[in-house]
């Protein structure tokens, strides 16, 4: 087995060496250094943005995913919402705002809702989110609207957790 030897020229080649590699490490933190402080110069301040004001601008603002929607079929500006994780949206001005519609009821957590073909008061709502995720929100059953989502009557399945779908037959509503 060889040794590793290295003559006295090799010994101050490698010393010299480490020596120019700890200079030139010290080098570049401190431009690294230098030009994180130019960036602090360039942070928005106050001022740049206060003519910007916070506005509810629909259910993204304080809800969640997504689960469903429900669209008037004679009245496309009119639909319904249903937030994952955070209740029912309602709008009849297409979607430049939302009014909350669900959130006195048993659940917060939707799944699905659907709207009666033949008479668009009529709304059913599957509580309970139907997506299997670290986070679930889980529901009390399927909820009836007869006025448009004014008021709500839980229509039983309570202990069901979640509900994804619900169809309704055309031809027997």
């Amino acid at each position: 087995m060889k040794s590793l030897y290295l003559p006295k020229t090799g010994v101050q080649f490698l010393h010299v060496l480490l020596v120019v590699l700890m200079v030139f490490s010290a080098v570049t933190l401190f431009a690294k250094k230098e030009k994180d402080a130019d960036k602090k110069s360039d942070t928005i301040k106050s001022g740049d943005v206060s003519g910007l004001k916070f506005r509810s601008i629909g259910p993204a603002f304080t809800s969640g995913r997504i689960a469903d929607f429900a669209v008037n079929p004679k009245n496309h500006s009119e639909y319904y919402v249903a937030v994952a994780s955070g209740h029912i949206w309602k709008t009849t001005n297409n979607g430049t705002t939302f009014d909350p519609i669900f959130d006195n009821e048993g659940a917060y957590s939707i799944g699905c809702i659907t709207m009666d073909p033949k008479n668009s008061n009529v709304l059913w709502v599957g509580t309970g989110e139907n997506n299997h995720q670290r986070a679930l929100g889980y529901g009390d059953g399927i909820y009836k609207s007869m006025d448009g989502g004014k008021s709500w009557k839980n229509m039983g399945l309570k202990e069901s957790r979640k509900i994804g779908m619900i169809a309704i037959d055309p031809r027997n509503t």
